[in-house]
């Protein structure tokens, strides 16, 4: 009995240690996130205005979200979504690949290791804030001989106008791809690391070349993080300040045939999308750890 009272209040400690670091994360999330959720979902079945006595708010039940399909800024909106989807089907996969493999090259020994870890991750400080905005207003962004090479056009003559809109915005951003991936490779070196060298040495001796070796120890080992980075990704991408979707939400919350509740009617439309993206990408991802511990 002493033995089974000790044990629980070990899992006792055990739990209230658990919830202390949790209770961090929940406080903070109850005092700047859930009533700004609340506010705006509230706001999205409304009409909201602004006027000198402040803001007046009228319920109108699902009014907003059935303008979102049957107006012009709803329409222009669900354009902006649609091509972002596309863009992540394409995005995404590219800059999960590029990780990876500059993740296995910088993970080997060469010298400025650290140097070239260091130049990798540091677009991810550069593309934040106003700095990415006037990088890709001044065309820091662009490739020249993409359009020199006439690729953009050939895109434009050989998809269909939905598809190529995309496919050509992911070749003339392909800089800003690239710039995506520096915490993605920090990952994957992370994940890398933890690998034991022994495990390369048996496999070596067993005959594995370097392409058997990375398929059946480099990428079951990886396979976790591939998942981490995709989520990651999928969630930079939605919130990037270049991103349609989330212009069209800044700017119909001012417009004065929408405002705050056509705004946030969208707003939530755009959430249940990415959610809906997010959900895919981890049951095909769930997929594809199966394929690769079969191999």
């Amino acid at each position: 009995m002493t033995k089974r009272k000790k044990m629980m209040k070990r899992s006792k400690r055990e739990n209230l240690v658990g919830w202390a670091f949790l209770s961090v994360w929940v406080l903070g999330f109850l005092l700047f996130m859930a009533y700004p959720l609340i506010t705006s979902f509230y706001y999205s079945l409304s009409q909201v205005t602004l006027e000198g006595e402040g803001i007046q708010v009228q319920f109108i039940a699902f009014e907003n979200y059935r303008r979102i399909f049957s107006s012009a800024p709803g329409f222009s909106f669900l354009e902006s979504v649609s091509d972002f989807a596309l863009e992540i089907l394409f995005k995404v996969p590219i800059i999960t690949v590029f990780a990876i493999i500059i993740a296995v090259m910088l993970n080997q020994k060469i010298k400025l290791r650290g140097f070239f870890r260091a130049i990798y991750f540091l677009p991810v400080i550069i593309a934040s804030g106003p700095v990415i905005n006037q990088l890709v207003s001044q065309g820091a962004a662009t490739i020249p001989l993409v359009e020199e090479m006439g690729l953009i056009n050939l895109i434009n003559e050989t998809f269909s106008e939905n598809l190529a809109r995309p496919i050509a915005t992911i070749f003339s951003e392909l800089i800003v791809i690239l710039w995506f991936s520096g915490v993605q490779i920090l990952l994957f070196i992370a994940a890398l690391q933890k690998i034991d060298r022994s495990t390369y040495e048996a496999g070596m001796i067993d005959g594995a070349g370097a392409w058997e070796s990375f398929w059946k120890i480099t990428m079951p080992s990886l396979k976790s993080m591939v998942l981490v980075s995709v989520i990651f990704t999928i969630i930079n991408l939605a919130t990037f300040s270049e991103n349609q979707a989330i212009a069209h939400i800044k700017n119909n919350m001012f417009a004065l045939d929408t405002g705050f509740g056509f705004s946030s009617a969208i707003a939530w439309i755009y959430f249940i999308v990415l959610a809906l993206i997010l959900v895919i990408a981890s049951l095909l991802l769930g997929a594809f750890k199966k394929e690769v511990s079969k191999r």
